[in-house]
């Protein structure tokens, strides 16, 4: 299970978007670094572009097992929302994402892998029997390279690799009234369903 630390770094400047918040006019642009700021930790590191604050984080000792489980934090650590496999599912891998540190027994988003062109879909909790995708993902996560679509087809979201600094290192552009914290969720639940190395693989390792 991912582990909720105390924030090491300086908080955002007061004329800096809070954690969540899209900008009115532009696109949210957040640099994502596949890698833990803590010492003997794991997780991910997501910091504003291109002032380079820190947005969000996930960390994790390397001793603990895999719980299915892994908690997106805001720079203070207060968890933003909790990312967990659901156990026994008959329609395929889902990853459910719950508000803040999943304390809730029903998700927000069930995160279901797709098929054909669309690798994934994003399923609010009461359209889940009938199938119906909230939103959409095409491209390659494996890649650095998929787009979110809503039910109009509108690209709200997009991972982009970043040149020349390998996989580990790439954006996420999120577009204007999309929750910023959300579309971060999904690229944790992308990560553990399409990942070379899932976070939670790499730290049972």
């Amino acid at each position: 299970m991912a582990k909720v630390h105390p924030n090491l770094l300086p908080l955002p400047s007061s004329s800096s978007p809070a954690a969540g918040e899209s900008a009115s006019e532009e696109a949210t642009t957040l640099t994502v670094w596949r890698k833990s700021l803590l010492f003997n930790c794991k997780g991910f590191t997501v910091c504003s572009t291109p002032r380079g604050d820190l947005a969000y984080r996930v960390d994790s000792y390397d001793a603990e097992p895999a719980g299915g489980e892994v908690v997106l934090m805001d720079p203070a650590g207060r968890p933003a929302f909790t990312v967990r496999r659901k156990r026994l599912s008959l329609s395929g891998e889902q990853w459910l994402i719950f508000a803040g540190e999943g304390e809730s027994r029903r998700p927000l988003h069930a995160v279901k892998r797709g098929g054909g062109k669309t690798m994934a879909r994003v399923v609010a909790p009461s359209c889940e029997a009938a199938a119906a995708a909230s939103y959409e993902v095409e491209g390659s996560y494996a890649r650095r390279r998929c787009v979110v679509y809503d039910g109009q087809r509108r690209a709200v979201a997009e991972v982009q690799p970043k040149e020349a600094v390998g996989s580990d290192v790439f954006r996420l552009v999120v577009q204007p009234g999309v929750d910023v914290s959300l579309a971060m969720a999904v690229v944790v639940a992308l990560d553990q369903m399409f990942g070379r190395r899932s976070l939670l693989r790499s730290w049972s390792s």
